[in-house]
């Protein structure tokens, strides 16, 4: 009987030891998701805004000569604007489902629920309410962390906001930069 007692205990070693590992993983590819969905949405919610909507900004003291320093700048892209879509938009994250790679076991987070009513294919993916609701936490998470980021970002039309962002400002996706994320 002692004889299966080292071999057991070596098992469980093993078997121990890579519970962080995946643990790790699969907050990292949670955080990733998160991250990469919360851009989408922001840059969504930006293209539906009428580009001729403005905002006027600066100081509203009248200067010493009668003039003001206020400027119009577009509104989707104005700070008042992102702040407002940065408090509601990981609401949106439980219109996303979880899809693992079968070959590399990888989590991706991917839209079920389409912008224009469109057919989407949902085959392989995860939906339920712990799904919606961990990716939703991440978001909140990544919202409130790196808001003045997302809002540097986003103010201005840059390119690769994703990679930008979350590979190579926060590393939250620094694992996956081929990983492939559906496009809104």
């Amino acid at each position: 009987m002692r004889d299966w007692i080292p071999p057991v205990l070596c098992l469980a070693a093993a078997l121990a030891s890579l519970l962080p590992a995946a643990s790790a993983r699969r907050s990292q590819d949670l955080h990733c998701g998160a991250c990469r969905a919360l851009v989408d949405e922001l840059e969504w919610e930006i293209a539906q805004v009428d580009p001729k909507k403005t905002i006027q900004m600066g100081s509203f003291r009248i200067n010493p000569d009668g003039s003001q320093s206020v400027v119009e700048v577009p509104y989707a892209r104005s700070e008042a604007h992102l702040t407002e879509l940065l408090e509601r938009v990981c609401e949106k994250m439980k219109e996303y489902g979880e899809r693992v790679d079968p070959s590399t076991h990888r989590k991706t987070y991917v839209r079920v629920i389409s912008h224009d009513g469109t057919k989407m294919d949902l085959s392989g993916v995860k939906i339920d309410g712990d799904v919606a609701s961990s990716l939703k936490f991440a978001c909140e998470s990544i919202a409130e962390e790196y808001e003045d980021e997302l809002i540097e970002f986003l103010s201005h039309e840059a390119e690769n906001v994703k990679d930008r962002l979350c590979s190579k400002r926060t590393d939250l996706c620094d694992h996956a930069l081929h990983l492939p994320h559906d496009e809104l």
